[in-house]
């Protein structure tokens, strides 16, 4: 695919941070190999009988940008991945040509800059350049960048102005990458997604920014494995009015993000947000061991073990073993291009602030406190056809 073509075919741009890695570069495959037609949409939910609807943007419709710290050429990684089992490397083969193209849209982020605020400024540029150069009706930025540890507490997160003098201060540090990520797509006016559980917009003051610039956004830390599955049976256990004893849960991966989750200050975050809607539905006396545990021979595939331990009639024991293995990025990748599709929806649809209704995508979903899967399902797909009923009466009311 030229350029010539891609800027007159394309609509929407989504803008990976973390471009380079596993998971974007899944996703970009992916959205090529549809487009092409050498690939069919399965794992996609926007493409399934229930959700599909015209007012998503045809996959081909889609051009490919993004910031990573590494230079790693795109066709590489996703050679490496290909040879990893990931995917055909026929695929590869299929659709390198735009897998170059698309190299020449990702920018690597800044180095060290005099001010945070430098930095925002600089990434924030590159968002407004990728869509200048397309011609974009929206650009939908979605943080799929490797899992970081927590911030210490700052006053800022809390204060807007001690937040700003912070990032206008030479030499001052405050805000995580992923924070001044999503600082630079609120800047952009871009719609946002974060799919990790890093800080990113869940500090106080930087939803209040989003808020006032009116983009829509969801998160947070992509719900694909074992939490989805999770959030399936929990709400069995429930409904039949057993009690849940104990749920234990043991992770095992490699990659880069098995080495990522190796560092016990990264792998906080995620163990609390897959343990958190656990709790909101079996109840917060449920004893929840959960342990993610660095294997590098398995490369990038991701095996999951749970034990249940649940007391049911007249108090006998009920116990479920599940498994779960998969390639974890093959997981995620169509997740990531469904949130590309519905944030551009919602942001034709007019939408600001938070999307609650994209929380069956997350672990731990912002702005709403239901986590069973299915209640979550239902109401994405209601928004969908509602959102998109809206769209299509607009569109037909313009002039």
């Amino acid at each position: 695919m030229n350029t010539s073509d891609t800027r007159h075919t394309a609509d929407v741009g989504a803008w990976f941070i973390g471009a380079r890695g596993s998971l974007a570069t899944t996703a970009t495959l992916g959205i090529h190999a549809l487009a092409a037609g050498v690939a069919t949409p399965v794992g996609l939910t926007t493409e399934t009988d229930a959700v599909r609807v015209d007012e998503f943007p045809a996959l081909a419709d889609i051009v490919v940008g993004g910031h990573d710290i590494s230079t790693t050429p795109l066709e590489e990684r996703a050679r490496q991945l290909a040879a990893g089992g990931m995917f055909p490397a026929a695929l590869v083969d299929a659709v390198a040509e735009r897998l170059r193209e698309t190299d020449r849209n990702l920018r690597t982020v800044p180095a060290m800059t005099a001010t945070q605020q430098e930095e925002i400024d600089l990434l924030a540029a590159d968002i407004v350049d990728f869509r200048e150069r397309y011609d974009l009706r929206e650009v939908v930025v979605i943080d799929v960048s490797s899992t970081e540890p927590l911030p210490p507490y700052h006053p800022g997160f809390e204060d807007d102005e001690l937040l700003q003098a912070a990032l206008t201060t030479p030499g001052v540090r405050v805000l995580p990458p992923s924070s001044r990520a999503a600082l630079a797509a609120i800047a952009a006016g871009a719609a946002y997604a974060a799919f990790t559980p890093s800080a990113s917009l869940n500090l106080p003051v930087l939803r209040d920014r989003a808020e006032r610039a009116g983009i829509a956004y969801a998160g947070q830390d992509g719900k694909t494995g074992e939490t989805l599955l999770r959030t399936v049976l929990a709400p069995m256990f429930t409904a039949r009015g057993f009690r849940v004893q104990s749920w234990a849960g043991t992770n095992l991966l490699g990659g880069g993000d098995g080495a990522t989750l190796a560092d016990p200050e990264a792998v906080r975050s995620k163990l609390v947000s897959k343990n958190r809607g656990l709790h909101a539905l079996v109840g917060d006396d449920v004893v929840t061991p959960l342990h993610i545990d660095n294997v590098p021979d398995l490369g990038d595939v991701k095996t999951a073990w749970d034990h249940v331990s649940a007391t049911g009639f007249l108090g006998s024991r009920v116990t479920l073993q599940t498994t779960w293995s998969a390639y974890d990025s093959a997981l995620a990748a169509p997740l990531v291009i469904d949130l590309v599709r519905a944030l551009s929806l919602a942001t034709r649809a007019g939408h600001a602030g938070v999307v609650t209704a994209l929380g069956c995508f997350f672990k731990d979903p912002w702005g709403s406190d239901v986590h069973g899967f299915g209640e979550q399902t239902a109401h994405f797909v209601s928004w969908v056809h509602e959102t998109a009923a809206a769209v299509a009466a607009a569109r037909v009311a313009a002039p």
